[in-house]
């Protein structure tokens, strides 16, 4: 397994609607497993192909706490075929938008179908944390961000935050290339 670099904001494929996958074949389980190791390391609770680069309709998720033993679910082409009037308000952050977390309101209980890393179809209900990180996965491979769920305010906040972050990351190795020759 390979840990993956995480692309963040202002990156634009993170915009990137991702392509459903044929068929779940040894080159997505490889996908899947970096994808799990890129998470664990970060460390976060879920994680879409997209967020590596690879505009795939692949997501990874684990829920289970530190120390407690560990239940990752590979999903491939997930969808949301049924969400609860019930909603509820998670406090979420992003591998790709690190450091920031805010409340967002979502459906309480989800049902999502995809298949397994076997490539067979399932089918999993789900609420809490689960339901939440299902969502937010899922928005991913459609090219939305949780901070699309935030006032537009904080968010145009959020975004100029970043792509200053990324001006002087750039200026910073055009600075060091320069020093170095290279």
């Amino acid at each position: 397994m390979t840990i993956r670099p995480i692309i963040s904001l202002p990156d634009p494929r993170l915009r990137q609607k991702s392509e459903p996958v044929a068929r779940v074949d040894d080159g997505v389980r490889q996908l899947m497993d970096d994808m799990l190791e890129t998470m664990y390391d970060a460390p976060g609770v879920g994680l879409a192909a997209i967020q590596v680069g690879v505009p795939k309709r692949v997501v990874v998720i684990d829920t289970a706490k530190d120390g407690d033993e560990k239940h990752p679910l590979f999903l491939a082409n997930p969808e949301i075929v049924w969400s609860s009037e019930e909603k509820r308000v998670y406090q979420e952050g992003c591998l790709s938008i690190p450091d920031f977390t805010e409340d967002v309101e979502r459906p309480e209980r989800v049902r999502a179908r995809f298949l397994d890393r076997n490539g067979e179809p399932r089918e999993i209900e789900a609420d809490g944390l689960l339901a939440t990180a299902l969502q937010h996965e899922i928005d991913h491979l459609n090219g939305v961000l949780f901070i699309d769920y935030i006032s537009r305010l904080k968010r145009e906040r959020i975004i100029k935050k970043f792509i200053k972050q990324a001006k002087r990351d750039g200026d910073e190795r055009e600075t060091r290339q320069r020093q170095t020759g290279s």
